[in-house]
């Protein structure tokens, strides 16, 4: 599998323009086969989403790889996750911060992401099962916020839970399947630079400041 991951990091990453070394060996040193279904271990390092279960999915290597990229960590910060999933995410993160929250609305997936974390060596990621949307005022404020779903806009909840100088990553549309990916900064108490990374296909974000829940 060691030898999968470094063939994953180099044509899926490195061959897509990754260039920061230290999400490159985060990817390379996390098992992602450790966080997917027993049905689908062969397919644990290909170049896409794999299914979790409960109609929500693990996300392209490549996706994680680029938004731990924009978040631009230095090792010593607090990082909120929105969508835990599986957990996989989450693990990269904590490779690359000092502090990490993980937020998942679906019981089911909240245990399994927890499960999953103690068993790949990351017991210190807290999952939290709670509306991601609002993000995690408790802990507030955070240096990075990323968000594994897309919204239909930018959540203020989680704009207002950054640090000045914090990062937000977070895909933003208003078709349910299909975003671009925006890295939002927090120059001032009222002040945000957002920029653009291109088309993504995540799915919905459910909650108070989302989507509606309609059975995603």
């Amino acid at each position: 599998m060691k030898s999968q991951r470094k063939e994953m990091v180099l044509r899926q990453l490195e061959g897509r323009g990754i260039r920061d070394g230290r999400v490159l060996a985060a990817m390379r040193k996390v098992p992602r086969h450790l966080f997917v279904p027993a049905e689908q271990q062969a397919a644990s390092y290909n170049d896409g989403p794999l299914p979790i279960g409960f109609g929500q999915t693990i996300s392209q290597p490549y996706i994680v790889a680029l938004t731990c990229e924009l978040l631009d960590l230095s090792g010593d910060g607090k990082v909120l996750e929105i969508g835990a999933g599986c957990g996989y995410a989450a693990a990269v993160l904590a490779e690359l911060a000092e502090e990490v929250f993980t937020i998942e609305r679906m019981p089911e997936l909240a245990e399994l992401a927890k499960e999953n974390l103690v068993k790949a060596g990351y017991p210190d990621v807290r999952v939290v099962c709670a509306d991601g949307s609002l993000g995690y005022p408790d802990e507030a404020p955070f240096d990075a916020i990323a968000v594994a779903a897309g919204a239909p806009a930018p959540p203020d909840h989680l704009k207002q839970q950054l640090k000045i100088g914090g990062r937000l990553v977070v895909p933003v549309g208003s078709n349910s399947r299909y975003q671009e990916l925006l890295k939002i900064t927090r120059l001032s108490d009222t002040d945000y630079e957002t920029i653009s990374h291109g088309e993504v296909a995540f799915v919905p974000l459910v909650g108070a400041g989302g989507w509606p829940d309609e059975g995603y």
